[in-house]
């Protein structure tokens, strides 16, 4: 065998190895039982040590160095620098460090959960004090190998290539341009005709069928996937099975239904990635901006759209057997418009939603560095709350315990959530000025025009590009703010064009 058909067996076998963590995790998130919870966390933490070492396996320096002289294809040389890349960023941790971290994530993850429900802040501190102090050994260790500072590092894991200071500039900006915009934007709403309220209840199982009916008028393929519950909403699984969750209110359906298509867009992504190299690092998804952008793309660029909403309406309406004005797709699209300000991020809207996570952005780099302790994020969090939003959360549960992400060692990851909603705008707006067919298919519920796009421009790239690249590629022009500020004045800031034409 050439040095590069060793590495691509072997990172096969690690994928194979990847994809049972992938299934276990979203068992543990969706119905594995409360008294399984230890046992099933050695078992992730003894897989998560049986991949590092592979991942890690001292043969792949060697592996890396003969392939390097041997002739190889774009998507080969583009899986040998991913290969590299993931060999350089693991080579940096010891075994027993990842297994640390795997356990402290699991107890954190688990205490979280009652911790949660309870709002108390304090029950959980403990536990993610131990994962907080893990997560600052892994920053400084890869941050050595890589040269970077440890916050740098961990973001590199989610956003290879991604930097603070670029996303501290275009964070500034936005943080500047939104509590302004917001004020204008709820001044245009005080003018419109008011709403009727849309009456429930909404019974889960309703919610649940039209949840279905619009995975599959936007593409979701159910013979590689399949929609369930859980606490935080996600999208996991492995490939070729894709697992996304919602949760659902009987009292409002509409964010559960927003929710499953934010999933959605993630799970066609995951979908679409090329499937002759969906086993190599070279067939993953490029970054976690590029897969937000899919998220953020398919529910806020496409089905929040006036196209979507009048087809939708008649869905809704059969659905859950209701009638009369408040159902009509205009008034539909102020429902699904909404802009207020509120304290739970996956519930915000397109405008307040990045104030979240710069939020979160600020507070974890933070943290990291040591900066500020954890036992006064949740003041923290209220204190930033107020500046960037206008808003205090009552309780813990409202505010610093809402989300999963630093309970289960997910540092450095919320910066990608805004970058990807720019990323979305520039890509939904290149896309609908190459076909002109996307939005009237849209209107339609027929995603085919969008889906082709995406799938050629985006999801059959896998990693064959650095992101910037990919990026270019596909809109012309390098991640520009100044598109998804356009976007968001289009909508919300009065204009009421129903084009996208810049």
């Amino acid at each position: 065998m050439s040095a590069y058909s060793k590495l691509s067996s072997h990172f096969a076998r690690a994928s194979a190895l990847s994809n049972g963590i992938g299934i276990l995790q979203w068992d543990s998130d969706t119905m594995m039982p409360k008294g399984a919870a230890g046992t099933r966390a050695e078992s992730l933490a003894l897989l998560r040590v049986l991949n590092h070492e592979m991942v890690t396996d001292p043969r792949i320096g060697d592996w890396l160095s003969a392939a390097a002289t041997e002739e190889l294809g774009p998507w080969e040389q583009a899986n040998l620098r991913e290969i590299e890349r993931q060999y350089t960023i693991q080579t940096a941790l010891p075994a027993d460090l990842v297994e640390a971290a795997s356990k402290a994530s699991s107890r954190s993850e688990m205490a979280w959960r009652k911790a949660r429900a309870e709002a108390d802040f304090g029950a959980l501190l403990p536990y993610l004090e131990e994962v907080l102090r893990l997560q600052r050994e892994i920053g400084a260790a890869k941050g050595e190998k890589l040269g970077l500072s440890p916050y740098d590092a961990l973001l590199n894991d989610y956003e290879p290539g991604g930097r603070s200071a670029r996303i501290d500039a275009l964070f500034d900006d936005l943080a500047q341009f939104l509590p302004g915009f917001t004020e204008e934007v709820l001044e245009v709403q005080a003018r419109r005709p008011a709403s009727e309220p849309l009456q429930g209840p909404f019974a889960a199982e309703a919610q649940r069928a039209l949840g279905v009916e619009m995975m599959k008028v936007v593409g979701f393929d159910f013979d590689r996937g399949r929609l369930d519950v859980s606490a935080h909403p996600f999208c996991g699984g492995a490939d070729n099975d894709v697992r996304i969750t919602t949760r659902y209110d009987e009292s409002d359906f509409s964010r559960a239904l927003m929710g499953v298509l934010h999933e959605t867009g993630h799970a066609l992504y995951e979908q679409g990635r090329p499937q002759d190299v969906i086993h190599q690092p070279v067939g993953q998804a490029r970054s976690m901006s590029v897969h937000e952008s899919q998220s953020l793309l398919m529910e806020m660029q496409a089905c929040r759209s006036r196209e979507f909403l009048t087809f939708a309406a008649p869905h809704m309406r059969a659905a859950f057997g209701k009638n009369g004005p408040a159902w009509e797709p205009d008034a539909l699209w102020r429902v699904y418009t909404k802009v207020e300000r509120g304290f739970i991020r996956v519930d915000a809207d397109e405008v307040t939603y990045p104030a979240h996570v710069i939020l979160r952005y600020r507070l974890e780099k933070a943290l990291i560095a040591g900066d500020m302790k954890l036992a006064d994020l949740p003041g923290a969090w209220a204190e930033g709350m107020k500046a960037l939003l206008g808003v205090t959360p009552p309780d813990d549960r409202l505010g610093c315990l809402q989300d999963i992400h630093w309970p289960s060692g997910g540092w450095g990851y919320f910066p990608t959530y805004t970058l990807g909603a720019m990323t979305a705008a520039q890509l939904f707006h290149a896309a609908c000025q190459s076909d002109g067919d996307i939005l009237p298919g849209i209107a339609k519920g027929n995603f085919g025009p969008l889906l082709a796009w995406l799938r050629a421009n985006v999801h059959s790239k896998g990693s064959l590009m650095e992101t910037d690249a990919l990026l270019t590629a596909a809109t012309g022009r390098p991640l520009d703010a100044s598109v998804f500020k356009a976007h968001l004045r289009r909508r919300y800031g009065g204009e009421m064009d129903r084009s996208i034409a810049a």
